[in-house]
């Protein structure tokens, strides 16, 4: 196996398209380096670095935040699972909220989310005199971040 993969080899490899390969490179997420002939060579450490990557694009971590946390590991090795668990474990607080939003809104389908505001001020039921509009914007019953919102979705789902 060669030491230096192409970008077609790691294209291949890691199921990532050579253009998206060339976005990460360019906001940082992974380097490469040049041959005399201009052509992209990185080193198999890679395909660690996209899998943490794609695993973190799949747990909806924007991008930022992923590069962010790949500057933390030794760029002279692969990462291991150690180093996955502990980045892993900073992501966790943003699923973990992504999942309950996800809940919520599966859970309120049919009354709330129906108006398609979420805070429409003729819903007597949920937003009488159109009280969410004073939270802010967005979906502020969805979020829970009222006493409202958690009185009214019941002790099944009252955790923040």
């Amino acid at each position: 196996m060669p030491a230096e993969l192409s970008i077609g080899e790691v294209a291949s490899r890691s199921g990532v398209a050579t253009s998206a390969l060339r976005f990460y490179e360019t906001q940082g997420l992974i380097a490469s380096h040049r041959t005399s002939g201009n052509q992209r060579r990185y080193e198999r450490p890679v395909l660690r670095r996209i899998a943490l990557i794609q695993a973190g694009r799949a747990a909806g971590v924007p991008l930022e935040r992923i590069r962010v946390a790949l500057e933390t590991l030794p760029a002279d090795r692969t990462p291991t699972r150690r180093d996955w668990e502990r980045l892993s474990r900073r992501w966790r607080r943003d699923l973990e909220h992504q999942i309950a939003t996800l809940q919520a809104i599966r859970d309120r389908l049919t009354t709330c989310i129906g108006c398609g505001c979420l805070s429409i001020d003729a819903c007597t039921l949920l937003n009488p005199d159109d009280e969410a509009g004073r939270l802010g914007p967005g979906a502020r019953y969805l979020r829970r971040d009222s006493r409202r919102a958690t009185a009214s979705s019941g002790a099944r789902d009252a955790t923040p």
